[in-house]
């Protein structure tokens, strides 16, 4: 570390650039250099210096008006300041060569020939030469600062961009990588999990051909067909990551689970659960009925894991323009000696989703030693 870079930055106050102060500081000086020059002068020599001065408030938007109305004051009264203010302003403004070139000729000749004129007005001598450099000098040297003003902005100006760019490929390369990230993740989540789903179902297939016993049989199946739809889904939320419609460019997405499906994901559960379903006769939108779904579909999963044998109470009903979900689990009369593995990212997600619905999800233990799920979804989003 260098020790300009140990240095703390110096910064001027906000207040020393404001636009206001920019705009009044040239008008205050030459003010103060009229006054000077036209201490003796006649009342219309005071009047055009002045002239010049106030006409700097409009320099930025009028700046070739505002250089002509300075050059009345330059020639009868000899003032500097609001000519050279003028012609900067031009530069900057109006950088063009056919604009800028005029505008310092014009001063170059109001300042070289002076008011009055006297007799010889081209006298070929050394102070006519320092005369005539001098008024070069004048008209040349605000203008190359205006250009040279100008040029910086438009430097700065590019340079902004080019940093803006660079921040939007940066953000284009990470979601570059974070998309092919997603597909390999997605390849390797179908490899591993569609390759244990299948071996369940292929179990469950043959169990159900060689048990004798009925209720087996029955379960078999269920788990059978729990395992396809399970692949499905998988092949479908695989299709997504990948950006693909399950595999293929054109392939149908699944049709989504919606209130209508609810009993027969209850009556797959396996669990003692009483239903009330009366989500009431208004259509609910495709979203509501989807997180109301995946709701009960959540807290029924957590209940076959940590209490299987409890009793389940599911209530679905509408109230107002907002669905109610409510899942709630007695005391368990046993609790699992093993229960199957959780990351708690299920409930974080559904809460998630009933969030950008514009409603509420809360979960937590009752009193009398159960667990209770409740969601309230709006039919619109307020």
């Amino acid at each position: 570390m260098t020790t300009a870079d140990q240095l703390p930055s110096r910064r001027l106050p906000a207040w020393c650039t404001a636009p206001w102060l920019m705009l009044l500081l040239p008008v205050l000086y030459s003010l103060l250099d009229a006054a000077l020059v036209a201490r003796d002068a006649a009342w219309w020599q005071v009047s055009l210096s002045s002239l010049a001065a106030v006409a700097l408030f409009w320099r930025r938007r009028f700046p070739v008006t505002v250089l002509l109305l300075t050059m009345p004051g330059s020639w009868v009264d000899a003032i500097w300041l609001a000519p050279i203010t003028a012609v900067y302003t031009v530069a900057a403004e109006r950088p063009r060569p056919r604009i800028v070139v005029p505008c310092g000729v014009l001063f170059t000749l109001v300042e070289f020939f002076h008011w009055p004129l006297p007799d010889n007005v081209v006298d070929l001598s050394r102070a006519t030469a320092l005369d005539a450099i001098q008024a070069v000098m004048l008209a040349a040297g605000p203008a190359a600062t205006g250009l040279l003003a100008r040029t910086r902005r438009e430097l700065a100006a590019r340079l902004d961009e080019l940093t803006r760019g660079q921040e939007r490929e940066g953000r284009l390369l990470a979601e570059r990588v974070l998309i092919t990230e997603r597909g390999r993740l997605a390849r390797e989540m179908h490899d591993v999990v569609s390759h244990q789903v299948s071996l369940i179902s292929i179990q469950a297939g043959a169990l159900q051909v060689s048990t004798a016993d009925p209720a087996a049989a029955t379960t078999a199946r269920t788990i059978r067909e729990l395992s396809v739809r399970t692949l499905d889904e998988l092949r479908q939320m695989v299709g997504v990551l990948r950006g693909t419609g399950g595999g293929l460019p054109d392939a149908p997405l699944a049709p989504q689970p919606r209130l209508a499906d609810l009993p027969r994901l209850i009556e797959a559960s396996g669990l003692a659960a009483d239903a009330e379903l009366n989500p009431g006769d208004r259509p609910w939108p495709e979203a509501v009925e989807r997180a109301a779904y995946r709701t009960v579909q959540e807290a029924l999963t957590n209940i076959t894991k940590y209490a299987p044998e409890a009793a389940v109470h599911v209530r679905v009903r509408a109230k107002g323009r907002r669905l109610r979900v409510e899942v709630r689990n007695e005391a368990p009369p046993v609790h699992p000696a093993e229960t199957l593995p959780g990351g708690g990212h299920g409930l974080v997600g559904l809460r998630e989703r009933a969030q950008l619905l514009g409603g509420t999800l809360t979960a937590g233990p009752t009193q009398d030693g159960g667990f209770e799920v409740r969601a309230e979804l709006p039919a619109t989003r307020s």
